[in-house]
């Protein structure tokens, strides 16, 4: 393995750890209501379980309210059931035709807990960067030692690793300020 696969690898995998973070960020709650709440909830559409968004149609009609409208009306009680299983904090209103979830407005406390839980979840990706950072630091010290490089060049390519690796720990720190202001506002 050469230093620029070693590169390479570091930010691809530093870039996973964003993603991860990103679908992380996605589960909490902001002042806004939206349709990834439903995202992770399965329900049984003949025998298979399929996520909510792939049997209906799910739509954030305001900053408080998720409409479901399944494709198959028969299976909205299966819908209504795996939202009560799921513990969102809401109980489904079943109309007969769609299922209407209505979320009160945050409270200052559950706003700073949502804003913890994105601090947490920033915490977390960071680890996991600085795990790529350990690992790739981890090759070139090999690659010095198999006398596959020289010793400015270990030198060299530890301090570039360390580049990516701030690069993306600032990444991180951008996003969970993000997060953090959309949780806040109101």
């Amino acid at each position: 393995m050469e230093l620029n696969e070693i590169y390479q690898y570091t930010k691809e995998h530093m870039q996973k750890s964003l993603e991860a973070l990103k679908k992380d960020f996605n589960t909490l709650r902001t002042g806004r209501v939206t349709s990834s709440v439903v995202e992770n909830i399965k329900v049984d559409y003949y025998g298979n379980p399929t996520p909510i968004n792939q049997a209906a149609s799910v739509v954030a009609s305001d900053a408080t309210t998720i409409v479901i409208t399944p494709w198959d009306k028969s299976i909205l009680n299966e819908i209504e059931r795996a939202i009560q299983e799921a513990n969102i904090g809401v109980n489904p209103n079943n109309d007969g035709d769609q299922i209407k979830l209505f979320f009160p407005p945050m409270t200052t406390e559950q706003r700073k807990e949502e804003a913890k839980k994105a601090k947490q979840f920033g915490e977390k990706a960071k680890i996991a960067i600085r795990n790529v950072r350990r690992d790739a630091n981890d090759k070139v010290k090999k690659l010095f030692k198999d006398k596959a490089i020289s010793e400015d060049e270990e030198k060299r390519a530890l301090e570039e690793i360390q580049k990516i690796t701030d690069d993306f720990v600032k990444k991180v720190d951008e996003l969970v300020k993000q997060k953090e202001q959309d949780i806040m506002k109101v």
